[in-house]
């Protein structure tokens, strides 16, 4: 009787579950690379969300505050606070708008270069175990998806 039960168990339909949304999925693999990514850069004494300020002044130097942030993908209240850390370690300077002298722009220093490039090889290599499973195509196809994802949500 008790095989008879297991086996009528087992043969039992599975509820239909649906596939976790694109939202979730998309979360997890921000939360994964985070905490990876924090991992690679404290050994320098720096965040994830610093290096990523980082890496965003590194293609467009000369930023206000406020690109900065929504660039960096933290609020305009939290930025201050990384600006300083930055600026006191020496990654960064603040210099007046030669434009508009009410505003200050940031860019990378030398240090702030160095610090880049001596975590540029480890942070590729983490890209690159990410997409491990995906032939070239298909990681070209996923940066672009994910490109025109945050610039419909823009």
């Amino acid at each position: 009787m008790v095989g008879t039960q297991t086996t009528k168990a087992a043969s039992a339909p599975q509820p239909h579950r649906a596939p976790p949304s694109l939202l979730y999925m998309v979360k997890q693999v921000e939360l994964v690379v985070r905490s990876h990514l924090d991992e690679l850069v404290r050994p320098s004494g720096i965040t994830a969300l610093q290096y990523t300020a980082l890496t965003v002044l590194e293609r467009h130097d000369g930023l206000s505050a406020a690109q900065l942030a929504r660039d960096s993908f933290v609020t305009a209240q939290s930025i201050a606070d990384l600006v300083r850390s930055l600026e006191t370690r020496g990654l960064i300077r603040r210099e007046r708008n030669p434009r508009n002298r009410r505003e200050l722009l940031i860019a990378l220093t030398a240090e702030g270069r160095e610090l880049l490039d001596r975590h540029a090889g480890p942070v590729r290599e983490l890209e690159e175990r990410m997409v491990r499973e995906l032939t070239a195509h298909q990681t070209e196809q996923l940066r672009t998806a994910l490109s025109k994802a945050w610039h419909a949500l823009s």
